[in-house]
């Protein structure tokens, strides 16, 4: 289980990666609804880093190439996910 401030820091490395890939980012940002402002305002706002890590992990090809760029398993996304607000999981029994 990975702790809050290093789900953090994971998500602002995939925020990086984001914020460097050209043809991405305009995604993001038409997604979210998220400026470049508001992108530097937010990025210590964990439940935006949130949406960051979901965001990317509605695209396996988008998981693979960012986990691969920083050398990580696959599965780091959705466990620094879960570790974020929003991101726990629900057991409705």
């Amino acid at each position: 289980m990975i702790k809050q401030e290093a789900a953090e820091t994971f998500a602002l490395q995939a925020l990086g990666w984001l914020a460097a890939n050209d043809d991405l980012m305009p995604v993001f940002m038409g997604e979210t609804g998220a400026g470049a402002d508001d992108m530097r305002g937010r990025a210590t706002d964990p439940a935006f880093l949130g949406a960051v890590l979901d965001f990317l992990m509605m695209n396996d090809e988008w998981v693979i190439s960012f986990c691969d760029s920083i050398h990580v398993p696959y599965e780091r996304i959705m466990q620094a996910r879960q570790a974020l607000p929003g991101g726990e999981q629900v057991n409705w029994t």
